[in-house]
């Protein structure tokens, strides 16, 4: 039987993301968000208007999405209620967030040079990508109280990076999904992948009829470095 509910969130799952993005200064930020999906190379997240992260996407139009596995859950747990915005914005004060300069000795992560951003790959994420931003737009804009509060942001994929240990056997340019098991936010708490339930009728359709123009032209930015 089912009852009207009015939850206060709605997360009933994604993945988490840790978003590296670069500082006025030039040192790194990092941050932890799970509002995001993916079609093809492009990626959307959702993200605060008012976070270091956004100040730095918008400043700089460059990231680097590191997905974290189950393996990396303390050290994103650790990053939960920092921030790089300094005076902490008083809606994040509320939630008891804290201003933290440097993350990175916080966490426990190491940060590494990008190939093509301005931007850092964590080492301990099995998965970086390297991204660029192509538009940003703001949510709720249709109620004033709540517009320019939230961003969602289209990013579009130029160089992925994979963990040798998450990819199938023979297929460089595939991940296997038994070996790849993301860290999951469901209604603020962190889960993992269980085991496959059952095999899917769509894992029928083979990968490479997904690709999208966005590949070639990504190899095509690396080949004129």
């Amino acid at each position: 039987m089912h009852q009207v509910s009015d939850p206060s969130i709605l997360y009933f799952g994604t993945p988490v993301v840790l978003v590296g993005t670069t500082n006025e200064d030039g040192t790194y930020n990092v941050a932890p968000i799970s509002s995001i999906f993916w079609l093809g190379w492009r990626a959307v997240i959702g993200i605060s208007a008012l976070s270091k992260s956004t100040a730095n996407l918008q400043r700089t139009g460059e990231v680097v999405l590191n997905l974290p596995s189950v393996c990396e859950v303390d050290a994103v747990n650790k990053l939960a209620l920092t921030t790089g915005t300094n005076p902490v914005p008083e809606s994040k004060r509320q939630k008891g967030y804290r201003y933290e300069p440097d993350k990175w000795s916080v966490s426990g992560l190491t940060p590494r040079a990008a190939d093509l951003v301005e931007a850092p790959l964590i080492d301990e994420c099995p998965v970086q990508l390297e991204a660029v931003v192509t538009a940003i737009h703001s949510l709720a804009e249709d109620r004033e109280i709540q517009r320019g509060r939230i961003f969602t942001i289209e990013l579009k994929i130029i160089r992925v990076h994979l963990q040798d240990h998450i990819l199938m056997d023979g297929h460089p340019n595939r991940i296997d999904p038994n070996k790849w098991r993301p860290l999951i936010m469901s209604f603020q708490q962190f889960y993992g992948l269980g085991h496959q339930l059952r095999p899917s009728t769509l894992a029928h359709v083979p990968e490479h009829l997904y690709r999208t123009p966005d590949i070639e032209e990504a190899k095509m930015i690396f080949e004129k470095l």
